[in-house]
């Protein structure tokens, strides 16, 4: 399955060490409106399959190039029968649509539903992954969370009832916790995870002028399983203060003060939960707060900033970072791994699969297309779940992803410098593969990179510019001139 120029906003799951991505499996060109010339388009780009020997795949692509024709076709009818203006925004909507109820592992942006929401901000949860597929009942307790936060604003006091692990994607921010005894201050920037415990008063501000804060969140719900809440002291639209619910009289005897002043405190109703600041009060809301911790390991309380540290592997086209509770103790007792995965445009991640790890991996930037294995769509069960992920599009391809089960898990490679099949004897190998072991290693040892790796275009041009490189030198027309696809890790 793949797509390309992916606009949507996209959830993906590594389930058991498989990557699913909501994508639609055919190919489609945004520059492109008219459905006829878009039809074509997407036949020739079938064509990249049969390249690759894969017969199958590029007639399956080239029928979902047709339905999607047709469909496009009868919108256009449709809309010219009505009136309307032209376009394609209704037809990409039905389309994200139609995919969405095909794969049990799409969640499209309409999933996240509104919690609290102002002119200024707003929190919003993506639905429970059991109401669904089933396939997701292993990871229906965990659930996923969206904030925005305007220039200047304010996350008023409150509390959860559930475990919180939060992923700075935009913007800068400063985070405060209340204690019996102590208040402690953090400030945030694009980077930044940390753990939001249960139970814990907090509250956040956007102390930026012009940017707005974007955090991603996976929220590990502790009384009901997938339900949680948060209770403010103040109330709001959405929301009544927790002091409401008490009668008016035992209110007077526990702050030993009248009704009328009770009521003017705890009466006033705010407009939502995220509130404009003034510049004075963002500053000094946010004058003591300590920065980001440099390292994972150890006691620290505050956040910890992935994309300051080492790669756990990197070259020239991506790089992956991650934290893990192996050595992370603010993870340990969740058990949950934070991670950021860049493949650079064009490039691709090589085929692998987690040993036992499930990740919801959130799209932050870019778009791309992958092709995996999946045991639920297949008629096959493939052990291992691999999977490939390419980058398409103007730019890189971000993604960011929250790992439950995450501790002692590894990443196995399937191609590349450092694939498995490497470790593997040469007696092993040729009973697996039916040939001289020899062929095996000229395959499996035939790429110069690990991890990540040109992708399937980058890879034709670079072949093809080694080639006339080798021609050039046997003509004795002057040295090999380095590729721009070297430098793509610049970009």
């Amino acid at each position: 399955m793949a797509s390309k120029n992916t606009k949507f906003f996209l959830l993906l799951f590594f389930t058991s060490s498989l990557l699913f991505l909501a994508t639609q499996c055919y190919d489609q060109n945004p520059q492109i409106e008219d459905p006829r010339k878009q039809f074509e388009w997407c036949k020739r780009e079938c064509e990249l399959y049969k390249e690759k020997g894969q017969k199958e795949l590029k007639k399956y692509c080239q029928e979902k190039c047709r339905e999607r024709y047709e469909d496009q076709k009868q919108q256009q009818e449709e809309r010219e029968k009505r009136g309307g203006e032209s376009g394609t925004i209704g037809i990409e909507e039905e389309e994200e649509q139609k995919g969405e109820k095909n794969n049990p592992y799409f969640f499209e942006r309409q999933r996240f539903k509104s919690k609290s929401k102002t002119e200024v901000g707003e929190f919003k949860v993506l639905e429970r992954f059991s109401e669904k597929s089933e396939f997701l009942e292993g990871i229906d307790n965990y659930r996923l969370a969206i904030l925005e936060a305007d220039p200047n604003t304010f996350l008023l006091p409150h509390h959860c009832d559930a475990e919180a692990v939060v992923f700075v994607n935009r913007g800068e921010g400063t985070i405060t916790f209340v204690h019996h005894e102590r208040r402690e201050s953090f400030n945030l920037e694009k980077g930044d995870a940390m753990r939001v415990p249960a139970g814990a008063t907090m509250y956040l501000i956007n102390r930026h002028n012009n940017e707005k804060l974007h955090i991603f969140m996976l929220i590990y719900p502790i009384n009901i399983p997938g339900r949680f809440e948060e209770f403010f002291g103040n109330g709001g639209q959405e929301s009544q203060s927790f002091y409401r619910v008490f009668r008016n009289e035992l209110l007077e005897a526990a702050f030993n003060t009248p009704r009328d002043k009770l009521e003017r405190i705890f009466g006033q109703q705010r407009k939502g939960v995220i509130v404009r600041a003034r510049p004075e009060q963002i500053r000094a809301l946010s004058q003591h707060a300590e920065g980001s911790s440099g390292q994972f390991r150890g006691q620290s309380r505050g956040p910890f900033n992935l994309l300051k540290q080492r790669p756990s592997f990197c070259n020239n086209y991506g790089q992956f970072f991650e934290t893990t509770p192996n050595e992370n103790e603010q993870l340990k007792d969740l058990d949950v791994s934070v991670a950021v995965m860049n493949i650079n445009q064009g490039a691709m991640v090589v085929p692998y699969y987690n040993s036992k790890s499930t990740k919801l991996v959130l799209v932050a930037q870019g778009s791309g297309y992958f092709e995996l294995a999946c045991p639920h769509l297949a008629r096959q069960s493939y052990q291992g779940h691999p999977i490939s992920i390419v980058s398409t599009g103007n730019q890189k391809l971000q993604l960011v992803g929250f790992g439950v089960n995450a501790e002692n898990n590894h990443k196995y490679f399937l191609a590349g410098q450092d694939n498995i099949w490497n470790q593997v004897e040469s007696e092993a190998k040729e009973l697996s593969f039916n040939v001289q072991s020899r062929e095996v290693d000229q395959v499996f040892r035939s790429q110069d990179q690990s991890y990540f790796v040109p992708g399937p275009g980058q890879q034709q041009q670079q072949q093809q510019q080694q080639q006339q490189q080798q021609q050039r030198g046997e003509e004795g027309r002057g040295i090999p001139v380095p590729s721009i696809l070297d430098f793509v890790g610049f970009l």
